[in-house]
């Protein structure tokens, strides 16, 4: 009777081994990677930029997994969602893999999300992953206060965002006037979520002030541009970007005014016509491994295992608070933070 009992388990547990692993299967799972090698490649729609880090990663995935190429259609991020919309629209997409924050919702719309929980994303932390499997963060970005350091003293820094609301900084301060959630918006949800409704907007009321200036471009373009002296500060820019410019002997510097604006970009399987190989793919992007080559193309690795090139960009090397957007944060407070901008400060 103990050894029937004995077989009768290992078949419940072998069963629930293989209807566990279909959404989550394992990228070593020798049947995973099988089933890829026969799809034999991967499309990747990515608007990361093309040498520095999309290429990369997929012959480092190629090196590894010999047999499946991967096929990457670049584009805009824009461009791409259109594209891949279009698709949807005409029968199915053709695409496997996808990332970034505001593809998510619109794709998820359109019915062309494939709900995949990545095994090398179990040690994320929550808010870095959807419970349910339809989105992972595979790079992260931190907006943040920037100053021209040849203008801008290490005694006159603001060091909390009460600081910026002094006088001598009225006029000053420059922003992207990028309706994202890596722009103006994306810091307006920062306020509202950190203080909370009632003080986050009696905040905002002050901030807008001390009449900020809007510069019609990204947040690149803005830093520059503090950069060049025509501004001394600027807030909603990203740490890395300063970091970058500095190495090479610009006057700049970013701040830890706390909480700091912690975007994400965020890759997902598509209902495309290689779904193991897109499996097999996004596993690898979000693995050790894989964060490794993000890391040295310049980006900020997710994986909480992989430090950033410059490890204080990350907000335990760093020592600084963050207030995560997440997408679902996004999709939701967007709308509302458009609205505030424009109240106060269009």
């Amino acid at each position: 009777m103990s050894i029937a009992r004995n077989c009768l388990m290992g078949l419940v547990l072998a069963a629930a081994g293989l209807f566990g692993g279909l959404d989550r299967a394992k990228a070593s799972d020798p049947a995973l990677i099988e089933a890829a090698k026969k799809e034999g490649q991967v499309i990747w729609y990515t608007s990361f930029v093309e040498n520095q880090l999309a290429r990369p990663l997929a012959a480092a995935f190629e090196k590894k997994y010999p047999g499946i190429k991967v096929q990457i259609v670049p584009g805009t991020a824009t461009d791409l969602l259109l594209k891949l919309l279009g698709e949807a629209r005409a029968g199915g997409v053709r695409g496997d893999v996808h990332h970034g924050g505001s593809s998510l919702w619109p794709l998820l719309k359109a019915d062309a999300i494939e709900k995949y929980i990545p095994d090398a994303a179990k040690d994320y932390p929550d808010n870095l992953k959807d419970k349910d499997g339809l989105w992972t963060a595979d790079a992260l970005y931190f907006l943040v206060a920037a100053v021209n350091t040849d203008m801008v003293s290490p005694g006159d820094e603001p060091k909390t965002y009460d600081d910026l609301l002094d006088p001598k900084w009225k006029g000053r301060i420059a922003w992207t006037n990028q309706m994202t959630q890596g722009g103006a918006a994306g810091f307006i949800g920062t306020i509202l979520t950190a203080m909370g409704e009632e003080k986050g907007m009696a905040y905002l009321r002050k901030l807008a002030d001390q009449k900020l200036i809007n510069v019609p471009s990204n947040q690149r373009v803005v830093l520059d541009q503090v950069i060049a002296g025509e501004y001394p500060i600027a807030i909603a820019t990203f740490n890395n970007h300063s970091v970058l410019s500095a190495a090479k002997g610009a006057p700049v510097k970013w701040l830890k005014l706390e909480p700091v604006t912690n975007t994400l970009d965020t890759v997902m399987l598509l209902k495309g016509p290689h779904r193991n190989a897109g499996k097999l793919f996004i596993d690898y992007s979000l693995s050790e491994e894989g964060q490794k080559v993000v890391r040295e193309a310049g980006y900020i690795p997710a994986n909480p295992k992989v430090a950033a090139k410059v490890p204080e960009l990350k907000p335990q090397e760093g020592k600084f608070k963050v207030q995560v957007l997440t997408p679902n944060m996004v999709e939701e407070g967007l709308p509302k933070w458009v609205a505030v901008y424009n109240e106060l400060f269009k």
